[in-house]
């Protein structure tokens, strides 16, 4: 089919020049209706956060269409000479960012980084211990329906019955009864804070390496509102979509000791050409996470979300470990006569966008769920306060007293949109 060019030349092969909107409509139509619904609802999913103009800017460049095979210096492909410096910058950024001796930013997300993480260190079948999904772990700690179930022998830990914690006798106990090659410490669900030291004591007891999964809590380490693993941890991985505030990827950080086995487990082993318009927004990303304002931002997240959670529990709720040090806070509800599904969808009923939630204790199945799981990283980045928290906590609990009321539920829902009003626009 013919394309016009910028000229009005009608030449077949030729790139469309035309904007989205006009180009697809039927799609930007999809896309701007999204826009509408992240404007108008809250979206308190713990995983999910909004990156800046420029971030977004990098992310749609021209860079989309280079293939750099290799690394910087190094490539399989010509007319890279450009890119090398942009991957440079990124992993420069990255290192001083987080105090890191070695980064690699080609990982296309968190799973790949850590299955390169994992195969970098350990042979498949080597023992890995690693938090069991329920209670708090990611499906690459070695859940038996991911790769990390699937190639290693997976032994889990979990948290304390009484406090909800993580149980260091239990993980030392493991530890020395399997001799793990691998302990991944970091979670998707854990709303305490990381003792990285007490696991790096376990791991040199048995020999092992440790693994910190930061993908949930990186921003609130570059933001110095939670203690890093950099001097503890054999490497480090990481998403940068989440409290980092940039744009869907991955990252490595790792002691000199192991940047070879680190890089070669990326590339060649798991992935091909890096995404280099990914990789130049990670860079902007690194660069704004080093402000001070930053800074402001990641310590608002974490008292926003001790708002909510203060708010949630004066309203009757009970709280994962009784409450949160960070971005995340998991409603138990084993009390309640509906599941975490069931609350979830109510919720979003009334404009409250959330993530049910398996917790310690569970009794459903993990479509249904005893939990649900808020954060407040992407509220923060729209401008909330601790009061608005204190609103959100207020409709939360109006919500449970009418799950199946529809006509009360959408009496919430303008409510909700009132409290989003009063937030920045996305």
């Amino acid at each position: 089919m013919a394309i016009q060019t910028r000229q009005g030349a009608s030449v077949a092969g030729v790139r469309p020049v035309e904007p989205l909107r006009t180009e697809d409509p039927d799609l930007w139509r999809l896309i701007q209706r999204d826009r509408r619904r992240h404007t108008l609802t809250l979206n308190c999913i713990a995983s999910e956060n909004y990156a800046s103009r420029a971030v977004l800017e990098a992310l749609a460049s021209h860079m989309n269409v280079k293939y750099a095979e290799g690394y910087p210096r190094a490539r399989y492909y010509q007319g890279v000479g450009i890119v090398d410096d942009v991957e440079t910058l990124a992993i420069e950024r990255a290192k001083a960012l987080f105090g890191a001796e070695h980064a690699n930013v080609q990982p296309y997300s968190g799973s790949p980084a850590n299955m390169a993480a994992y195969f970098a260190l350990a042979e498949p079948g080597a023992t890995l211990l690693g938090m069991e999904l329920s209670h708090g772990g990611h499906l690459t700690h070695g859940s038996p329906v991911s790769f990390s179930g699937k190639l290693f022998r997976v032994v889990s830990y979990h948290v304390d019955p009484a406090t909800e914690q993580i149980d260091f006798d239990e993980v030392e106990r493991l530890a020395r009864e399997h001799r793990p090659q691998l302990i991944v410490a970091g979670y998707s669900a854990y709303p305490r804070t990381i003792d990285w030291a007490a696991f790096r004591r376990v791991a040199d007891q048995v020999g092992a390496r440790l693994v910190a999964d930061i993908a949930h809590i990186a921003g609130l380490v570059a933001g110095g509102v939670h203690p890093s693993p950099i001097p503890y941890a054999d490497v480090v991985t990481t998403t940068t979509h989440k409290t980092l505030r940039g744009p869907r990827g991955g990252l490595i950080l790792c002691r000199q000791e192991h940047a070879r086995a680190i890089d070669r487990a990326v590339f060649p082993m798991l992935q091909g050409g890096p995404h280099l318009s990914q990789i130049a927004a990670k860079a902007v990303c690194f660069k704004e996470a080093a402000t001070p304002e930053f800074q402001a931002y990641a310590a608002a997240v974490v008292r926003n979300c001790q708002a909510l959670a203060e708010g949630l529990l004066q309203a009757g709720f009970q709280l994962w470990a009784g409450g949160t040090d960070n971005h995340l806070l998991v409603v138990k509800l084993l009390d309640r006569p509906f599941t975490g599904a069931e609350f979830a969808r109510a919720l979003e009923t009334a404009g409250i966008i959330t993530s049910k939630s398996t917790i310690p204790g569970e009794t459903r199945k993990p479509t249904q769920t005893s939990g649900v799981r808020f954060g407040t990283p992407a509220l923060t980045s729209r401008g909330a306060t601790e009061a608005h928290m204190r609103t959100l906590a207020e409709l939360v609990a109006a919500v449970a007293d009418n799950l199946q009321d529809a006509a009360a539920l959408a009496r919430l829902r303008r409510r909700t949109e009132e409290l989003a009003r009063e937030l920045q626009p996305v």
